[in-house]
């Protein structure tokens, strides 16, 4: 099957990897000549290219999608010539924050207080409905840490808003959460759902740093109620594909933060620590086979590489590691690989964590 790929980021160059072997074949649409290294047939051009869409359409039998900030206008072409999934409903609730709460307030899915402001006569309005400290975030885009405030008393949301550009935003309390975690869950096109095991994960700057799964001491109670809200928001979307729910642990309960209509970096440990990688499985989703298995193979641990690498040999001689490395020139900021590190029980990954993290901490010349 040809499976077109709306984004030629590394979201979608692992799921190339993961569908070759199924025997799939890919083509991909995006702006950047760099993008994918060589991996699959590569439509340079903007998502909202009417011709690039129209010959993506032609030459492929389904459409995904590995940014979910690419136009919906453009996945609402696209699915008038050929199945796009996760559908495009699915895709605009996941761009637009007010819409994505709203979501989960009607599915029973808890939350944090939040308030939408649209002009200066909102701000008052906000401040009071949800208190500071907050966040101010922009409805809008925005990922790994942009597009967003800290608001640290009610005098400076103006200011917060000024700087944001002043576009419609949401106001959302600042949850004070014993620890983040994520839900991965897919939905086959037959509406078969499986959950992996839930992800702890540690951000700095907004970026992912680090995920462990499964996530330490998560009770049954957890796994259960995180199951349920991606469950819900599954069926609600007649979703089809890997979906991540970000969640905040909070007194023994959880609340619900945002979804990726995606693959997510807090899976990206399900390549070497689970029976199934995420990537697989959606392309089994997408293409109507039948889902694997997501229980995990020991216990895994995910360290992103942010903005260059050191030696891969120091990385490659930890015992259970694997590196990724994802072709990308290296940038302040940005992601250029990761690292799993795969164990049998707690307390190695422990030892092999540690000693990823203090190889990647001492900040080595990139390798070339």
């Amino acid at each position: 099957m040809n499976i077109g790929v709306l984004g030629g980021g590394q979201l979608g160059r692992m799921l190339a990897l993961a569908g070759y072997p199924l025997g799939h074949d890919f083509v991909f649409l995006d702006p950047a000549p760099e993008a994918l290294c060589g991996l699959g047939s590569h439509l340079v051009a903007q998502p909202d290219d009417a011709r690039a869409l129209a010959e993506l359409a032609s030459r492929v039998d389904l459409v995904t999608y590995e940014f979910e900030n690419v136009p919906a206008a453009a996945a609402r072409t696209l699915a008038e010539r050929v199945p796009v999934y996760p559908s495009p409903a699915a895709l605009e609730v996941s761009q637009d924050r007010l819409h994505e709460k709203t979501l989960f307030r009607s599915l029973g899915i808890p939350t944090g207080p939040f308030a939408p402001i649209d002009s200066s006569e909102t701000l008052a309005t906000a401040v009071e409905a949800v208190g500071t400290p907050a966040v101010l975030k922009t409805r809008r885009l925005g990922y790994d840490g942009k597009g967003q405030r800290v608001v640290g008393g009610p005098d400076e949301l103006a200011p917060a808003w000024a700087a944001l550009g002043k576009v419609p935003c949401l106001l959302e309390g600042f949850v004070r959460f014993e620890r983040e975690l994520s839900c991965l869950a897919v939905r086959g096109r037959d509406g078969t759902v499986a959950v992996y095991p839930l992800v702890e994960n540690h951000h700095e700057a907004g970026i992912l740093r680090r995920s462990i799964a499964p996530a330490p001491a998560a009770t049954d109670q957890r796994q259960a109620d995180a199951a349920s809200f991606a469950r819900r928001l599954l069926e609600r979307l007649d979703y089809v594909g890997v979906l991540a729910l970000e969640l905040f642990e909070v007194d023994g309960g959880l609340l619900a933060n945002e979804i990726a209509p995606r693959v997510h970096n807090s899976g990206h440990w399900t390549i070497e620590g689970a029976e199934t990688s995420q990537f697989e499985n959606h392309v089994r989703a997408i293409t109507g086979a039948p889902l694997g298995s997501v229980a995990p193979v020991g216990v895994s641990a995910m360290v992103n590489l942010i903005g260059g690498w050191p030696d891969p040999a120091r990385l490659l001689a930890i015992a259970g590691a694997h590196l990724h490395l994802y072709g990308k020139a290296p940038r302040p900021g940005r992601k250029v690989g990761h690292v799993t590190v795969r164990c049998d029980e707690p307390e190695s990954l422990a030892h092999g964590l540690a000693a990823v993290e203090r190889i990647v901490s001492e900040g080595l010349p990139r390798a070339t």
